[in-house]
């Protein structure tokens, strides 16, 4: 089992809350996603294991299962070119649960026009992978947000 933790604090709100399709829909697999606290910070990797995608708006860390959670760091932030995201880590380093990734300001992002939600992937999981979603409520950097089975 892999425990998924959250990456950033701030309100559960969900998948299918979030703005775009593709992960409102779990195209690219099940998971949950966070609403930030409005304040500069760090994402943190959710599980132990080795980064394999790194992006200023997003990122892949597989663990020693060989499964992949994709956070992605607000909707449309792609748009954004980096301006605002600072890389922590390389693509390869082996990372710690609670490890800082990225640092960034879901203010910003906000005031950028884009939608700050942080949607947590369990790529190509089947939906009845994953116990215990968290979908609503507060959320602490760290919180467990959902056991992939």
């Amino acid at each position: 089992m892999t425990i998924v933790a959250a990456p950033l604090s701030g309100q559960a709100i969900g998948l299918a809350a979030v703005p775009d399709p593709v992960f409102s829909g779990a195209m690219v697999g099940p998971g949950t996603a966070i609403d930030p606290v409005r304040e500069p910070g760090e994402a943190v990797s959710p599980v132990d294991g080795v980064v394999v995608s790194l992006h200023p708006h997003a990122f892949v860390v597989v663990d020693e299962a060989g499964r992949g959670v994709l956070t992605h760091l607000g909707i449309d932030t792609v748009q954004l070119n980096g301006e605002g995201f600072e890389l922590l880590v390389t693509k390869g380093d082996t990372v710690r649960r609670g490890q800082a990734v990225v640092r960034w300001n879901p203010g910003a992002v906000e005031e950028a026009g884009k939608s700050p939600v942080c949607p947590v992937v369990a790529l190509d999981a089947p939906a009845d992978a994953l116990a215990g979603l968290r979908e609503s409520g507060a959320v602490a950097t760290g919180d467990t947000l959902f056991d992939w089975q």
